[in-house]
C-alpha cells in the first residue's frame, strides 16, 4: 500500500498538470471479496484526503 501510495503520489499531479479529467485505477484479485476491496477504499481514502474527487465501483460485489 506504502508503494502504491508513492506511485499515485508521483503520478497523480502529472495528470492533473496534462488536464487530465478523470483517471480509471483497477484493482483486482481472485473472488474479488477481499484484498481488492480494501485495496480500493485505501486509495480512495488516499487520494481523498490530497484533495482528489474519487469514486469506488466494485464490478463483482453482486455476482455469486
Amino acid at each position: 500500500l506504502a508503494r502504491i501510495r508513492d506511485l499515485l503520489d508521483f503520478l497523480v499531479p502529472g495528470y492533473v498538470s496534462e488536464g487530465r479529467h478523470y483517471l480509471t485505477i483497477a484493482v483486482g484479485c481472485t473472488g474479488g471479496d477481499h484484498r481488492s476491496v480494501v485495496i480500493a477504499g485505501e486509495i480512495a481514502r488516499f487520494l481523498q484526503e490530497k484533495g482528489y474527487p474519487s469514486a469506488v465501483v466494485h464490478s463483482d460485489v453482486e455476482k455469486e
